[in-house]
């Protein structure tokens, strides 16, 4: 494909982040997201990866590649003696090229508004996720200094006093205004965008509350707005919207805090109220848990306190997965165990709780401040996420019946003309079926070791 044929490809990725599978019903009732859907190819059970967390999850859609390969394995990193941990905001942090490197690379114009992981990505128009966790700091400051600060500036200038911090509605509303305008006036080729308008209200208020079915039909207004704008700017008929999810959510009723049992061995030190030294630490991921043992000599000790903790009545834990078994699902092969919670159950990182407020147990409380999380194994019933894409290189209504998360970044790559390189596509086979007759999504896949349950393909056929 010649460089000018390409630039010619326009493509919109919107990620509603919490949206999932068993939405698609209701939004199918809805005025924008109905008719889109009637006409665009896609899946409505989409196997996330783990742990299904946002950031994990949105790299994995932008390289093709798990979690243990690409890198970003949880939402923050592994800082115990500094509360609050660092998130992974910079895309220092992954590991081999995006989509959006490679659209760069390639002639393409990239803008990208909230999309997570991006901190100094070098993209054309960059909006990044991050935020002000230090006292010194500030979120204008800590924005521009990892996205493009003239652009930013305008944004904010332009849509500042629409948003409240990270508070909902009001962040969404700013972000789709600065897409709209983004659109309008600089006209990317590749534009990424993340509104978590539905996932922050199933956090607070619960996986089918009223307030989370009044940010899906937000979603439609914005969808509705967006679809108008292109066809008022005459690009409809030449841009491939893409509307995906990362993961869905189940509602929970008790916190688990790990941390608590781990002091109470001594094998984590807590000093004036924090913790400073560590054998063995809980890293939460919500529906799971990482373990990390930085003292090998304390993995026996470590073994048996969890096995322990999970043979407690109601203890809230329904697996505890070795390392190697950890990495086979595609998590971080560094931790020592992962442990995955129960129906109702997720996962947090404190340890004082307990002394503040009594629990039903010596390791779980009822003081929790989530109506419904994510985290949890992907293929979880009624947990699954979805993918629909409507324009020139998609098939109106064709359906594939279950895909994977990593299937996304090889085949939107192939139909902008790119090439991923070492992905670990598991099905992409399945998506040719969502695509006009053609050529087959490109790159490299992985070996059998870097793809959960996959038998392993090599290369592809044009």
């Amino acid at each position: 494909m010649s460089r000018q044929d390409r630039k010619k490809r326009r493509m919109i990725i919107l990620s509603l982040d919490a949206v999932g599978g068993r939405d698609l019903a209701y939004m199918e009732t809805l005025p924008n997201f109905g008719p889109f859907f009637k006409r665009a190819a896609g899946c409505g059970e989409v196997v996330s990866v783990y742990p299904s967390l946002t950031y994990p999850a949105h790299v994995s859609i932008v390289t093709g590649r798990y979690p243990k390969n690409h890198g970003i394995v949880n939402n923050l990193q592994v800082q115990p003696e500094r509360e609050p941990s660092d998130w992974f905001w910079q895309r220092k942090y992954v590991q081999g090229t995006t989509l959006y490197d490679e659209a760069v690379k390639n002639g393409y114009r990239v803008a990208s508004l909230l999309w997570p992981v991006m901190g100094k990505a070098r993209v054309h128009y960059n909006l990044p996720e991050v935020l002000p966790n230090r006292p010194w700091q500030n979120q204008l400051g800590v924005c521009m200094m990892n996205g493009t600060p003239l652009y930013e500036l305008e944004l904010q200038m332009k849509f500042g006093s629409m948003r409240e911090g990270i508070r909902q509605p009001q962040l969404d509303h700013f972000v789709h205004a600065s897409m709209l305008h983004t659109l309008e006036k600089y006209r990317p080729d590749l534009m990424l965008v993340h509104l978590t308008d539905v996932d922050t209200n199933r956090h607070l208020y619960g996986l089918d509350s009223p307030e989370a079915m009044a940010a899906i039909r937000r979603h439609d207004e914005r969808l509705g707005e967006l679809l108008g704008l292109l066809r008022k700017m005459g690009l409809e008929d030449e841009t491939d919207v893409v509307i995906l999810g990362d993961h869905c959510q189940l509602d929970v009723k008790e916190a688990i805090y790990p941390n608590y049992y781990f002091v109470k061995a001594g094998l984590a030190e807590v000093k004036n109220g924090r913790i400073r030294d560590w054998k063995a630490i809980a890293r939460d991921c919500d529906g799971c848990c990482y373990i990390y043992v930085k003292d090998r000599s304390c993995l026996g000790r470590t073994e048996k306190l969890l096995n322990r903790m999970m043979e407690r009545e109601n203890s809230g834990i329904a697996r505890i997965f070795t390392r190697n078994e950890a990495a086979a699902l595609g998590a971080d092969p560094e931790c020592a165990f992962v442990l995955e919670a129960a129906d109702g159950y997720y996962f947090q990182n404190g340890w004082e709780e307990y002394r503040r407020k009594a629990g039903a147990s010596d390791h779980h409380t009822d003081f929790h401040i989530q109506a419904a999380t994510h985290g949890y194994l992907p293929d979880r019933d009624g947990y699954r996420t979805f993918f629909m894409a409507a324009g020139p290189h998609f098939t109106a209504g064709a359906r594939v019946e279950k895909m994977s998360l990593v299937d996304e970044g090889p085949t939107l790559a192939e139909i902008l003309g790119l090439d991923l390189g070492r992905a670990d596509d598991e099905g992409t086979d399945s998506l040719t079926a969502l695509r006009p007759p053609g050529r087959r999504p490109c790159g490299q896949t992985g070996t059998d070791r870097d793809r959960p349950g996959s038998r392993g393909r090599q290369g592809c056929e044009l």
